[in-house]
């Protein structure tokens, strides 16, 4: 076997055993920024050592059995051969700066083979391919000159030549693999960070969103509840001479109004609330069935109200389209009593499987003046939301003779 065939030695467990670069820098070198190594670092370090060295003796070997060689070359070969591969410790640090050294040793000195070897692959592991490319175009420009300048006797110049290349490029190209394999993992992690950081914020945006949802369900739900106080509680105020029935009823009105908001605001901190804070029951949600129950709450409060329900069998109609025809009832009921108090409401309900399902709440003006309760504004457009998000809509406005209607349609699959 010649000296440079020993070269072909080099295992090829060396890919495996290479430490993995760093994830934030995978073009930098390994130990950079590291106070100490680690186990695997050393077990590394260890069999690059031990591969260079195990080359490098080989080749020894075949100089020494050669009787033309100097006693004193064989020595110096033997010192620059051992420093050759204990540089390899700091190839990480500086791989650049170890592997252009090494490959001007390696010119006048065999015995430095498998070290330069070692260091042209671990350059191309932990550095761009720029600079990998301008050492590996060195090592391959001087690649004829080592057979040139220290000739072996049993192979040719030309195949010392092609073998010393190939070695070369192999080493360089299994170095750029590895390279390439690591940075694949390096953006797969990014790409996972990224996906979960987008699933964070849109994880974020539904909470926001169910927030707000739940902002207007709490105006829709405390607005009937305050009204219904403000307007007995007015009752009582200008009415001091009463009968003591009715201010018994006006003050058991109040304090169901004010039991019931009471309720609504446990339900909605409840559903705010994290997971596992607290064991609150809940609530069953309005359906088209309870809006007899909410015309009797309304009645009890004073209020003219007239129910024309055309629903054959309300049980039978979606939950999510009864709650928000529960909910708009509400809310126009809600309005009449703050804006045109005393006055009859009539809430027509129609509709049926496949037909859809419709809701008008009409009054007619305000036949006296009045101080009407201050209120935000935004009931109607929590309204025109609601029946949007249930797939219809809603519309309201004034009625020709000066009173206030408000329509809405709902779909009721068939």
């Amino acid at each position: 076997m010649t000296r440079t065939e020993y070269r072909w030695l080099l295992p090829s467990a060396l890919a495996d055993h290479e430490l993995p670069t760093d994830p934030a820098d995978p073009g930098g070198p390994v130990g950079r920024g590291r106070s100490r190594r680690t186990v695997r670092d050393w077990a590394v370090d260890i069999t690059a050592f031990l591969c260079a060295a195990g080359v490098g003796v080989l080749a020894l070997g075949a100089i020494d059995a050669d009787t033309t060689t100097p006693d004193g070359i064989v020595f110096a070969d033997s010192l620059i051969g051992a420093a050759a591969c204990c540089a390899l410790w700091v190839r990480r640090r500086w791989p650049v700066a170890l592997a252009a050294v090494l490959t001007v040793v390696g010119v006048v000195e065999p015995v430095a083979a498998g070290a330069l070897l070692v260091a042209l692959f671990s350059l191309a592991v932990h550095r761009p391919f720029r600079p990998v490319a301008i050492v590996a175009a060195g090592a391959i420009a001087v690649a004829p000159l080592q057979p040139m300048l220290r000739p072996d006797p049993g192979t040719s110049f030309v195949v010392s030549t092609v073998i010393g290349v190939l070695l070369v490029l192999l080493v360089i190209s299994w170095g750029m693999v590895v390279r390439s394999g690591r940075q694949l993992v390096v953006t797969l992690r990014e790409r996972a960070r990224r996906a979960e950081a987008e699933a964070d914020l849109r994880a974020e945006r539904a909470q926001r969103l169910a927030r707000e949802a739940i902002a207007r369900e709490m105006h829709d739900v405390l607005a009937h509840r305050l009204t219904l106080l403000s307007v007995h509680a007015g009752a009582l105020e200008f009415r001091p001479d009463a009968p003591p029935a009715e201010v018994g009823r006006a003050a058991g009105v109040i304090r169901d109004s004010a039991h019931e908001a009471l309720q609504d605001l446990r339900e909605i901190i409840g559903v705010l609330r994290a997971p596992g804070d607290g064991d609150e029951g809940n609530r069953p949600q309005p359906t088209l069935v309870t809006l007899d129950a909410l015309i009797e709450e309304s009645r009890s409060a004073g209020m003219e109200v007239t129910l024309d329900n055309r629903v054959a069998d309300p049980a039978d109609a979606p939950a999510a389209t009864g709650r928000t025809v529960y909910r708009i009832a509400q809310e126009a009921l809600t309005n009449a009593r703050k804006h045109a108090p005393g006055t009859p409401v009539t809430v027509a309900v129609a509709g049926g499987p496949g037909d859809g399902l419709t809701i008008e709440v009409t009054n007619p003006p305000p036949r006296e003046p009045f101080e009407p309760v201050p209120g935000s504004g935004q009931g109607l457009i929590g309204l025109v939301e609601r029946a949007t998000l249930a797939g219809g809509g809603l519309e309201h406005g004034p009625r020709p003779d000066g009173g206030f209607a408000v329509r809405a349609r709902l779909p009721w699959p068939a």
